[in-house]
């Protein structure tokens, strides 16, 4: 920038053309990299450099707008120096406005938290501004109480929106919440209720949050919303957004000379407060030394160090067991806690008599309720549950699958259902370890405990050690323990777990519509049927229930939830892992390249960044398998 002298008037249009088609062009990072800077320290001071800069950028034609002002929001260090770099912008030309106040807010959303805060703290610090604050304010609302914004937006984006939301809550005044109260509460409502819906737990919890903080904005002295969620680093930085940065504390906006007297000012306002405290501390201390005088220190206390706690020993048997837990015996709470407890281990120690009773045990346990404050009830039924399961295979899955699918069953109990079904599925289809076998195999595979005791077979290991010791060996794979071979007891049993589940999934009942309302155990459903396929692998029935499962997918592949959609990609995954690609290519030919094709539309237009990734996987899935086809010989 050069300075004319003379006190001459010019005109800097030209400088703005150049600087848009400079910007448009590619080289927006390098010349704002140089610009901005120097205007920020130009105008800190100099109303007439504040003009010179406003009249530069509303002189940039509008085709080149768009590109100049996103360069000047992205590397502007603080809210205040945007509001004297653009001056009242937005509020002279369309264009800007538009950049600002939708583009950046409604079709982008790969800005940072701080280009966020610089934006929408910039449409808050001019009065003329402030009514676009509001309006994007109520267009941020609109989307994100939209049910259809949230099944085909990604998550990325409602979260970038539930960021915006916040940062504009944080700058509104009291007059302002109060004028527009009745459309917050609506859009809150609306908002909170498609984002509790989402199968998906971070949208529901950005839903919790952001609606928690509509509600303390909108009812200061009232009751507000309350929600129960596990907080993370994401939840903390949402609601650390509604609290404004005071603009004392944006280091770049400070003049060198000024900047420890500012902070040298801020830093008093804390200590005061603690004066008080620490002022009022020794007459508090001396209350206490008055009743320290009237305590009973001067008891000797009863000594319980040897006392044990009485335990009450459990069922021994599986009909005791059963009588407890719904006979009269379920009074004694002791008893009923004691049985929960001892309930699977028993199960597995008798499954001769588990079988006898393995109908009634498996209703028992899905319909128990938890009548005490048991520490992991939950997992002490579910583990129950599978090995009741895993004891008697066939019965006991054709009851639970033709629960699965009737009347007067909660959601969770219907989820409940199919966790237990993989848990069983996986069981049944490891191979078993007993002993040593269990822990040398599986944790330790390379290395073999060799017992001291045991000198008669010592003489092995040091022979063993010198033939090693004395042999060249030019390549020499990592020694692995051999597991004993046993049989795969899901082989047998996998259609009773898996085609009940597919039968009745379009058939909506009165209190459960899986293909309506009832999507989050659709989606479970659908994660719960790629599992039994990947677990089905060199089993008789994997080719016909890959053939089922490819028609299941095909009819909900344009599903609106992210969540089912997932599930549906991870069952392509699953059926090409686990199915011959012979039986694919004789069987499944054209319904294969159906599936190619619509993995390719869904790697491209998917609005959830989890989908592309495991269409992409699908796909390079499908080109490896063709490829190792083509190189066996025939």
């Amino acid at each position: 920038i050069c300075f004319i002298p003379g006190g001459l008037d010019c005109s800097i249009s030209f400088v703005s053309h150049v600087l848009g088609k400079v910007c448009v062009h590619g080289w927006q990072k390098e010349i704002l990299g140089v610009l901005v800077p120097r205007l920020t320290d130009l105008t800190k001071s100099d109303c007439i450099w504040q003009r010179i800069c406003w009249q530069l950028l509303e002189c940039v034609p509008d085709r080149w707008m768009e590109a100049v002002v996103l360069g000047f929001v992205q590397r502007a260090p603080g809210a205040d120096v945007l509001s004297r770099l653009l001056g009242n912008l937005v509020v002279k030309n369309k264009k800007a406005e538009f950049v600002v106040a939708q583009k950046m807010l409604l079709l982008q959303y790969g800005h940072t938290t701080a280009v966020l805060q610089n934006l929408l703290g910039y449409l808050a610090l001019d009065s003329g501004r402030r009514p676009l604050l509001l309006r994007v304010l109520q267009d941020l609302l609109e989307t994100w109480s939209s049910s259809s914004a949230v099944k085909h937006s990604p998550a990325e984006q409602q979260l970038y929106i539930s960021k915006a939301i916040l940062i504009c809550l944080s700058h509104l005044k009291e007059p302002e919440i109060a004028s527009c109260r009745q459309e917050l509460l609506t859009s809150m409502m609306e908002g909170v209720k498609c984002h509790l819906e989402s199968s998906l737990p971070q949208l529901r919890r950005l839903g919790m949050v952001v609606a928690e903080s509509i509600s303390s904005s909108i009812n200061t002295e009232g009751p507000v919303l309350k929600f129960e969620y596990e907080e993370d680093n994401e939840t903390r930085e949402l609601k650390s957004l509604l609290v404004q940065t005071p603009s004392f504390c944006v280091v770049p906006s400070l003049p060198d000379d000024n900047r420890s007297e500012n902070a040298g000012a801020a830093l008093p306002l804390v200590p005061e407060r603690n004066e008080k405290s620490y002022a009022a501390a020794p007459v508090k201390a001396d209350e206490e030394s008055d009743a320290e005088l009237d305590s009973d220190d001067d008891l000797i206390p009863y000594d319980m160090s040897e006392d044990k706690e009485l335990k009450l020993k459990a069922p021994m048997y599986i009909r005791d067991c059963i009588e407890v837990l719904t006979g009269s015996r379920s009074e004694d709470v002791d008893k009923w806690e004691a049985t929960v407890k001892a309930l699977e281990s028993l199960v597995r120690r008798n499954p001769a008599a588990t079988r006898e009773v393995s109908m009634e045990l498996a209703k028992i346990l899905l319909h128990l309720e938890e009548k005490t404050c048991i520490e992991g009830f939950v997992e002490l039924r579910q583990r129950a549950q599978v090995a009741v399961l895993t004891t008697d295979p066939i019965p006991v899955a054709k009851y639970l699958t033709s629960q699965f699918y009737s009347l007067n069953y909660s959601l969770r109990q219907r989820m409940d259902i199919l966790d237990v079904l993989v848990l069983a599925a996986q069981e049944l289809s490891c191979p078993k370890f007993h002993g040593k076998t269990k822990h040398s195999g599986v944790q330790k595979p390379c290395i073999q405990l060799l017992p001291e005791s045991d000198s008669s077979k010592d003489w092995r290991r040091i022979v063993d050690e010198r033939i090693k010791s004395k042999t060249r060996r030019f390549d020499m794979g990592q020694s692995r323990v051999e597991l004993a071979s046993c049989p795969n007891e899901f082989n047998s049993v996998a259609g009773y777990f898996f085609f009940p589940l597919i039968q009745h999934f379009d058939r909506p009942l009165t209190t459960f519509d899986l293909l309506g309302e009832d999507h989050l155990v659709l989606g479970r459903l659908v994660h719960t049927l790629a599992v039994l396929m990947y677990l089905a692998v060199n089993t008789v029935a994997v080719t016909a229930m890959g053939k089922a499962l490819l028609e299941f997918v095909w009819a909900l592949r344009f599903h609106t939830d992210s969540y089912v959609r997932q599930g549906l990609l991870s069952c392509i995954s699953s059926l090409l892992l686990s199915v011959p690609m012979e039986r694919i290519l004789a069987d499944m030919t054209e319904e294969l390249l159906e599936t190619q094709s619509w993995l390719g539309d869904v790697m491209e237009k998917d609005p959830d960044g989890d989908c592309r990734r495991l269409a992409l996987q699908n796909l390079l899935l499908m080109e490896n398998l063709k490829k190792k086809l083509e190189a066996v010989p025939s």
